[in-house]
């Protein structure tokens, strides 16, 4: 069985270490990293490794957040991989910074990454791992999420990347309901 990874974040060096960049940060603590070999191609960068006896596509679309659909829909279509077996790790507004959700389908919550995922498959039941980053106390959204982590956050966010990933590890071991009932809603204890 194949299952498509995707972490959302937008290219360029004006967006590293960024909120909206987090499902990439994710990515950056994978355990098994010195494995992956990546490779451009799908609109994005992808890594192919067999893990837990699955074949596991990692996928970082390079068109921008908002056009990560196009890149996504590339991948599932060679692969042939179906909407079922596919994770998107994503920043969240709506969650507190520290916390994560394993959710399957939902609403977009304003996030144009899972809103062109869905547009290019027509579906919205993908597994997703929410990040949360928190809104913004004042100031607007566009500014909170493209911006970049304040120092209370910097001094937690390599426990707070090391969660996503041990969520993400879990759901690839133990599969999406294990994954979901140990880590949604767990967060790195302020």
């Amino acid at each position: 069985m194949s299952k498509l990874i995707v972490a959302l974040g937008n290219p360029g060096t004006s967006y590293e270490q960024t909120r909206h960049n987090i499902g990439w940060q994710v990515f950056e603590k994978i355990t098994f990293k010195d494995k992956l070999v990546w490779k451009e191609k799908f609109k994005g960068l992808y890594a192919q490794l067999r893990y837990e006896g699955d074949q596991c596509i990692f996928l970082k679309p390079q068109t921008y957040m908002n056009l990560s659909g196009e890149s996504v829909r590339l991948a599932m279509d060679f692969f042939k991989v179906n909407i079922n077996e596919i994770i998107v790790v994503h920043d969240e507004i709506d969650l507190p910074f520290g916390s994560i959700q394993l959710k399957k389908g939902g609403g977009f919550a304003g996030n144009n990454g899972l809103k062109s995922i869905f547009q290019h498959t027509s579906d919205k039941d993908f597994h997703r791992l929410r990040m949360g980053i928190g809104r913004p106390t004042h100031g607007d959204v566009s500014g909170h999420v493209l911006g970049k982590f304040n120092e209370d956050e910097k001094a937690r966010i390599d426990e707070f990347l090391e969660l996503g990933f041990e969520a993400l590890e879990c759901y690839l071991k133990e599969g999406f309901k294990k994954a979901q009932n140990k880590y949604s809603k767990k967060n790195i204890n302020f």
